[in-house]
């Protein structure tokens, strides 16, 4: 096997590449289970290929964007629903691009501090006329008799900056290399750790939220929820485990009746919950006093792309203006909007999850001479939640309204990585 293999006119490892596969084939075949399951692995994988990536001499972050780029263009190729991938890799490639910036800022304030202690070595007739100035200036302007005054002589000064341009030229050539070096492995060290945080805010990211619990439920309310979160899951314990007695409704959520295991979560954890068909939404939402959900994506422009009936229960609760709360992690933050076309809003799921084929195979007989179904089934498995029906979204980071999502995709990505597919190079 060769020391190095090529993906996409990127250098990468052996061992990375073959990570890079497994991951993309568990995309392809839809084995990881959920956002956040999915957010963690891609992280974790792309901190993987930074610590094995092997730098230029120069240009080490662009090197670095460019690798990351061209892995995350696959990942995100090899399933469009699951935007928590895209997300992630957007993330990875700010960092970059921000511990850079760091690094660039770090160093040139360096030579400069460098430069005036090499100068008070050199010349203290030079150092102590610039402290003296220095000093006078914070106070008040200088004069131009007291600049006068203060520099050295014209012999002096001309001597210090010979020696000092001598002295620099012996070890320039020497730490050039040693720089470089030094340099590439800082980037990468700074770029890790930071992906190591972003990992563990993934992880912990149930729990930051579940915190704020006991802040939006209060005693004696009705909660209505749809759909299986195990965010939700543990955001209405939290609010249990400080004495908040609340009652649940909880939608059944057909055809793949997630509200059913959601309901016997929250049994066996202890809380009081009622389980309604989603075609009653509409008739119980009176009594409800907040709605409160999961999501699968957050978009640019403050929209949901949460499971299908959502939309549906959204408009109940704007009819009887019933606060309608989305909880999700940062990493669900979508910095593209909906109708960008990298983003794929739904799925379709298998026509079995509606009926059985055995009892209706006499509706599946082809029409006469037009050469298709007369029956056809459709089975999305998102719905998409418009901005407007959104009362609040409560993050790891706090609640946020969904007019402050562009000021949290501002802090989170960068504008030069919303399109992960890099142009073919001539």
């Amino acid at each position: 096997m060769t020391a190095l293999l090529q993906l996409t006119g990127t250098v990468i490892m052996p061992d990375t590449h073959a990570l890079v596969n497994d991951f993309l084939n568990k995309l392809k075949k839809r084995k990881i289970e959920g956002s956040k399951a999915t957010a963690k692995l891609t992280a974790e994988l792309l901190r993987s290929v930074i610590s094995q990536q092997r730098l230029p001499n120069t240009n080490q972050a662009g090197a670095l964007i460019h690798a990351i780029k061209a892995i995350g263009e696959q990942l995100t190729a090899a399933n469009h629903v699951e935007v928590a991938v895209g997300n992630i890799v957007r993330r990875v490639l700010h960092i970059i691009r921000e511990e850079d910036v760091s690094l660039t800022t770090a160093s040139i304030g360096g030579l400069s501090l460098q430069g005036l202690s090499d100068d008070e070595e050199d010349n203290p007739l030079v150092s102590a006329a610039v402290a003296a100035a220095a000093a006078r200036t914070t106070l008040r302007p200088p004069s131009l008799q007291t600049l006068l005054e203060d520099m050295p002589s014209h012999s002096a000064a001309a001597a210090a900056l010979h020696h000092s341009s001598s002295s620099a030229g012996d070890s320039e050539d020497k730490t050039k290399s040693t720089d470089k070096n030094s340099r590439s492995r800082k980037l990468k060290h700074n770029v890790i750790e930071t992906v190591n945080e972003l990992i563990q805010d993934i992880a912990t990211c149930h729990e930051q939220i579940a915190e704020q619990a006991v802040e939006h439920i209060h005693h004696n309310e009705v909660i209505l929820t749809l759909g299986s979160s195990g965010t939700v899951i543990e955001f209405l314990c939290a609010a249990k485990e400080k004495k908040r007695s609340f009652r649940v409704f909880v939608a059944e959520g057909a055809p793949r009746y997630q509200g059913h295991t959601l309901a016997k979560e929250l049994v066996a954890r202890g809380l009081q919950t009622t389980v309604i068909t989603d075609s009653a939404v509409f008739a119980m939402i009176s009594r409800v006093n907040m709605v409160i959900v999961g999501a699968h994506a957050v978009m640019a422009n403050g929209g949901v792309i949460a499971p299908v009936g959502l939309n549906m229960v959204a408009l109940a609760a704007q009819r009887h203006s019933v606060p309608f709360v989305v909880l999700a992690g940062i990493h669900k933050l979508c910095p593209l909007y909906p109708h960008n076309p990298e983003v794929l809003l739904n799925e379709l799921k298998s026509p079995s999850e509606l009926l059985d084929f055995g009892e209706l195979s006499d509706c599946m007989d082809f029409g006469i001479g037009t050469g298709s179904p007369l029956l056809h089934v459709v089975n999305p498995a998102f719905d998409y939640v418009p901005p407007k029906l959104v009362s609040l979204f409560i993050t790891d980071t706090g609640g946020h309204n969904p007019s402050y999502m562009y000021r949290l995709i501002a802090d989170y990505y960068s504008a030069d990585d919303l399109v992960l597919q890099q142009r073919p190079t001539s």
